[in-house]
């Protein structure tokens, strides 16, 4: 499977809601389900029926995490410079009616689609390579958008 870059900062929060997950939420649930169980008969107990739910997306979300630590490229941003926009890097474009767009560009797990992109989304990808005074082309749904990239730093 290909290493997908992540930030030490988003790394870290990963691996942090796993130890969550794995040492505090799922050994609750687990205590939750036998509770549950010792009540009686499982087929109309929605107690039960609602622990293992909450189980089951406990688990899936503990693969889900390891899948990602197991297969993460760490980038250290802080240590970045250049001029040209890369992985980690903070953007500032403007688009053809004059409207301004400030974004960090990370991985998808640390994307919230507003000031941070991730660097697989349109977006993210259309600006990637990019320098100061570029102009990129984003495809989107509802048609192309066309910014100009008017600053990129990686420091605050």
């Amino acid at each position: 499977m290909e290493k997908k870059p992540i930030s030490r900062a988003g790394f870290e929060n990963l691996q942090k809601e796993l130890r969550d997950l794995q040492e505090n939420q799922r050994p609750e649930i687990l205590k939750t389900v036998q509770w549950a169980r010792s009540l009686g008969d499982l087929s109309e107990n929605a107690d039960y029926s609602a622990a293992k739910e909450q189980q089951r997306k406990i688990d899936n979300r503990i693969r889900f995490i390891e899948d990602l630590i197991q297969n993460a490229n760490v980038i250290d941003v802080d240590s970045l410079t250049g001029d040209r926009v890369v992985f980690g890097a903070r953007v500032i474009a403007e688009d053809e009616d004059g409207n301004k767009m400030q974004c960090r560009i990370l991985s998808d797990v640390e994307s919230d689609g507003r000031t941070v992109i991730s660097c697989t989304s349109p977006v993210g990808r259309a600006m990637i390579g990019k320098c100061v005074g570029d102009t990129c082309i984003v495809r989107l749904p509802g048609g192309e958008k066309e910014y100009e990239i008017l600053e990129v730093k990686f420091k605050e």
